[in-house]
């Protein structure tokens, strides 16, 4: 079966790449893409994208109003995919959201709809299956390590800090530990920011530079004793597998689900 998918988002450095994966597959078929500046347009006529004669759409709802489709991958920013999500379950689209900073509230709304729709949605912070095992394993370790620091670094054009790996991260971790207050409680910055943002006790520090592509290293401390878990991505080819397996997987959901961890067998 060919699953008819729209990408949203085909000129950024992941929705090119998505672009090329589902073109790519077989079992996928590019119908659509939605992008502001090339409404109107087709992905040939658009500098740097396939030789594709793909329609490109700068309104969503008029995209999902004339184009068959099953999925949505979108991987814009927080404002436009939870838009476009939102938008998608109305139309019966499931949505494959890899855009990192949504609100818990933005996730509740979307969860809402998916169920009243019936219709699935899965959103990753993460596709990359490398780090959703990283998380898994911190998880773990949390249990007899509970001190512990987080470190994310990214590359300098990212808009949301931390990132949504990082707050995922730091959820998964207070699923396995007490919350607890870490460090000299009489410590003190000299410097604002200097121990970075707590999330029930777990400091997190974001990097931003350029050469950076996706990086994290998760910290733990005990007695006489260090464990360091990280994960590095290279380049965007590394989030395609995840979204790949989404694809396949959201075909069959009715309700959504919140991160790779769990659509992995």
């Amino acid at each position: 079966m060919q699953i008819k998918i729209i990408i949203a988002g085909p000129r950024g450095k992941m929705g090119s790449e998505a672009v090329q994966m589902v073109n790519h597959e077989d079992s996928f078929d590019l119908v659509a893409c939605i992008d502001r500046q090339n409404g109107g347009r087709t992905l040939k006529d658009v500098e740097q994208l396939p030789d594709l004669d793909v329609p490109v759409f700068d309104d969503p709802e008029q995209c999902f109003q004339e184009t068959d489709a099953d999925v949505i991958i979108d991987l814009t920013i927080p404002d436009a995919g939870f838009d476009h999500s939102k938008l998608a379950l109305l139309y019966d689209i499931r949505p494959v959201v890899g855009t990192s900073g949504f609100s818990q509230e933005q996730i509740d709304a979307l969860e809402d709809l998916s169920i009243t729709h019936g219709t699935g949605c899965i959103i990753a912070p993460n596709f990359a299956v490398g780090a959703v095992l990283m998380m898994q394993f911190a998880k773990t370790a949390a249990k007899y390590l509970p001190d512990v620091e987080i470190i994310e670094k990214h590359h300098d054009q990212k808009l949301d800090a931390p990132s949504g790996t990082a707050v995922k991260t730091a959820n998964m971790i207070q699923e396995s530990r007490e919350s607890k207050q870490q460090g000299n409680p009489n410590e003190k910055e000299l410097l604002d920011g200097a121990r970075g943002a707590e999330a029930d006790g777990i400091h997190i520090h974001s990097v931003r530079l350029p050469g950076l592509v996706a990086h994290q290293e998760i910290l733990f401390g005990g007695p006489g004793q260090t464990l360091t878990i990280s994960h590095d991505s290279y380049n965007r080819a590394s989030f395609m597998e995840g979204i790949k397996l989404s694809v396949h997987k959201v075909m069959g959901l009715n309700k959504l689900v919140y991160g790779l961890e769990n659509i992995l067998e």
